[in-house]
C-alpha cells in the first residue's frame, strides 16, 4: 500500500488483479454507467450495500435435507431391488420434504444478515 500526499489530502493507493474475463466484465459495467473503471471500482467499493450471514444458522436445514437424501436413496435402492414401493415410504418422504419447505420458508422470512 502507498501512501502519497496529493494537495490536500493523503491518499492510499491498492494493487488490485483481475484475469481478463473479470476485468472484460468491469469494463463493460463501467462503460454502462459512463464511467472511467477506476472510478467505477471506487464507487463500486465505497457505496455497495454489504450483507453478511451466519452459516452456522443453515446447520439444522442441512442436516434435514441430508437425511431425506439419504432416505430417498434407500427408497431408490429397495425399488430397484423388488421393483416395487411402498405408500408408506412415500408418504413419510413427503412428511420430511414437507418439513424441509417449512424450515425453509421459516427461515427465509426472518432476516438474518446484518449490514455492513
Amino acid at each position: 500500500m502507498i501512501t502519497i500526499a496529493r494537495k490536500y489530502k493523503i491518499v492510499k493507493e491498492k494493487k488490485v488483479t483481475f484475469d481478463m474475463e473479470q476485468w472484460a466484465k468491469v469494463e463493460r459495467r463501467a462503460d454502462a454507467c459512463n464511467m472511467k473503471t477506476t472510478a467505477f471500482i471506487r464507487n463500486s467499493a465505497l457505496n455497495s450495500e454489504l450483507y453478511v450471514m451466519d452459516l452456522k444458522q443453515l446447520a439444522p436445514l442441512l442436516n434435514g435435507m441430508r437425511i431425506i437424501s439419504n432416505n430417498i436413496n434407500q427408497v431408490a435402492k429397495k425399488a430397484n431391488e423388488i421393483n416395487n414401493i411402498y405408500a408408506g415410504d412415500v408418504e413419510k418422504l413427503r412428511g420430511e420434504v414437507g418439513e424441509l419447505c417449512h424450515t425453509l420458508s421459516r427461515f427465509l422470512s426472518t432476516p438474518r444478515w446484518t449490514r455492513v
